[in-house]
């Protein structure tokens, strides 16, 4: 490796495709990671990165994983799912949140504190959450147009699943902010915007959805904005996909 050294998880498709492909072009090297060494194989052909097996629910691809990366300057936790897509919270048991939280966060925990090594041997190392706006109680809470949608379906309850597993995820980007700042980390969590993804699936057929549903580069781009914060750089913070804070 030569020059700034990034792994994403879940970047064979959607954003995390998009940001390998971005990052390889302003000259990082990215390690592009999927569940299936062939997915990841093919993603890492398409974008000039590096393919690498990590199934985040998966303990022995994990180790394995952080035993083929020696150094890393960031890593991007990108992979997520939305297990509960139509059904509404008093419709969800707690295997849907198992599901959802197994790998939106108890995999960002397993992959983030067994890729700290080599974190560690960074000058400037960077931890980026792809999160989600919907995640966020200030805007949930609105009055707030672009969620008011949100507030209206099943009583309140649309996508409880996925979005209280990334309202968990927002507060570790917090606690892993804190506990690791005096090592010189910045660690972000990305609202990147809803984008026309496999995890929604909704929004790449025709309709309302479909309409909303804006370009994966875009979301992407907030990812490369954030690797790319000078060293003094906030951190701890959740981060819309255009720059600006957003309320936790």
């Amino acid at each position: 490796m030569t020059g700034r050294s990034v792994l994403i998880t879940g970047a064979t498709s959607g954003i995390g495709l998009s940001a390998a492909a971005q990052l390889v072009e302003a000259g990082w090297d990215v390690w592009v990671a999927g569940r299936t060494m062939e997915r990841a194989t093919r993603a890492a052909a398409e974008v000039g990165g590096r393919a690498l097996q990590l199934d985040v629910t998966d303990g022995a691809s994990i180790a394995a994983a952080a035993a083929t990366v020696d150094r890393l300057d960031a890593l991007v936790n990108n992979a997520g799912i939305q297990p509960d897509f139509g059904v509404g919270l008093l419709d969800a048991g707690p295997d849907l949140f198992r599901q959802s939280y197994e790998t939106n966060v108890f995999g960002v925990v397993a992959v983030t504190n067994a890729l700290l090594p080599a974190l560690r041997r960074s000058a400037s190392p960077r931890i980026v959450n792809v999160s989600s706006g919907t995640a966020s109680f200030g805007w949930s809470t609105g009055p707030n147009p672009q969620f008011d949608y949100e507030a209206a379906a099943n009583n309140g309850g649309r996508f409880a699943v996925y979005r209280s597993s990334k309202a968990a995820l927002n507060a570790l980007t917090l606690y892993y902010a804190q506990a690791l700042a005096s090592e010189g980390f910045l660690v972000s969590a990305l609202a990147p915007g809803a984008r026309r993804t496999h995890l929604n699936p909704g929004m790449q057929g025709v309709g309302l959805n479909a309409a909303r549903g804006g370009d994966p580069a875009e979301g992407a781009a907030g990812i490369v904005a954030l690797l790319d914060l000078p060293a003094d750089g906030p951190t701890g913070v959740l981060f819309s996909y255009d720059g600006t804070v957003a309320p936790w």
